[in-house]
């Protein structure tokens, strides 16, 4: 039996349509596929316009769980993208339902090793969120007889992108997950970099989520892509098969093997963390249907 996958297809006139004709919609990583840190990738808003008049739906699915959904939409806003709160899929948004369909306990509460999104998404999923960016500048004492206090009641710790990382987080997060009976250990993704700014990638959640299997000898539950956990939400939401989808992401491991296990076509951009070089080694074993350099070359392509 052959079980070779079929190379990539690089985007062009000739194929373009066999991609973008079947689509209903397209399904966009955000991080090093729309922008790389607060700066817009050229030619984003114009695509993404020009898609929707179309009549193609355009939903955001980012394993960056920094900010809320309601956060996502205002940076979408303020560089000037009209984005719906409820397109967007995120890492945060995806921890806090997680809890939410496994009939997490309302009296036990969360800790986080992460940003200020997921403590907004526990927050109005009815959840106690504890620890977040103001444990950032705690410190231990590693002294003789001192004894590290931690909430007996936190049956859950949730751990995302945090570039407030330190020492009183990891030994609160450890003592909750080995401590406190039947406490979960849930990591929104296990990116090993993102493009937290413009100019460089930088080591991302998966650097967090290791530093705590390290310590805690455990496995964490991943709520983030490549999970198909957030399809099941955005299947509710649109009602749209999975084939009539596209994933457009910059990252084979997690935006475009999560595109394939959710049974969508999937089209590789090579304006975030991986390059052809990547894509095209042998040692890779995950091919998108196509691949181009950035999602304006949609446009650039088929427009307008």
């Amino acid at each position: 039996m052959n079980t070779a996958k079929r190379a990539a297809q690089l985007l062009s006139t000739q194929n373009i349509r066999s991609l973008f004709d079947p689509v209903e919609a397209f399904l966009f990583d955000c991080d090093g596929v729309i922008w790389k840190g607060d700066k817009l990738i050229d030619g984003v808003s114009e695509t993404l316009d020009w898609l929707r008049s179309k009549g193609k739906k355009l939903v955001f699915v980012t394993n960056n769980s920094l900010k809320s959904r309601i956060q996502y939409a205002k940076k979408f806003h303020s560089l000037g993208i009209s984005v719906a709160e409820d397109e967007i899929f995120s890492s945060s948004f995806a921890a806090a339902m997680y809890l939410k369909v496994n009939n997490f306990p309302q009296e036990k509460k969360v800790y986080v090793i992460g940003g200020e999104g997921i403590l907004e998404e526990l927050q109005l999923a009815g959840f106690t969120g504890l620890g977040g960016p103001e444990d950032g500048e705690k410190r231990v004492e590693l002294k003789p007889n001192s004894l590290f206090e931690h909430d007996k009641s936190v049956g859950a710790v949730v751990v995302g992108i945090d570039p407030h990382i330190n020492y009183y987080k990891l030994q609160y997060g450890t003592l909750c997950i080995r401590e406190n009976p039947g406490c979960l250990f849930i990591a929104t993704n296990r990116d090993a970099v993102g493009h937290m700014t413009d100019l460089q990638e930088w080591p991302g959640a998966g650097s967090m989520v290791a530093a705590m299997c390290g310590s805690t000898e455990r496995e964490p539950i991943v709520v983030g892509k490549p999970s198909t956990f957030m399809m099941d939400f955005l299947l509710e939401k649109f009602h749209i098969n999975t084939s009539k989808m596209c994933m457009v992401g910059d990252r084979l491991d997690t935006d475009i093997l999560f595109g394939q296990n959710a049974g969508c076509k999937t089209l590789l951009v090579l304006s975030g963390v991986t390059t052809q070089t990547t894509l095209q080694d042998p040692s890779n074993n995950v091919q998108p249907d196509y691949y181009t350099s950035q999602v304006s070359d949609l446009l650039r392509l088929l427009g307008p």
